[in-house]
């Protein structure tokens, strides 16, 4: 995963947390915009919650923030 999609889905799971709690839940959707403005940057994340993870549509920002800090551990 590229150091710039790794950032901004900690950056948006952090922000998520902070105003909503450790309950909230989202989708890789939630790091983009609503303009498709980074096609190469949306696929990634999709592969990666689809393909990769096997991930539900939904899912909550801590659990995917642990993801990606194991994925930076090793």
């Amino acid at each position: 995963m590229s150091p710039e999609l790794r950032n901004k889905i900690i950056e948006v799971c952090d922000k998520k947390l902070s105003q909503k709690g450790s309950n909230v839940g989202l989708s890789f959707y939630a790091f983009f915009s609503n303009k498709n403005e980074n096609p190469v940057l949306l696929f990634e994340a999709a592969t990666w919650w689809i393909k990769t993870n096997q991930l539900d549509h939904f899912e909550k920002a801590l659990k995917i923030k642990v993801l990606i800090e194991k994925e930076m551990a090793n």
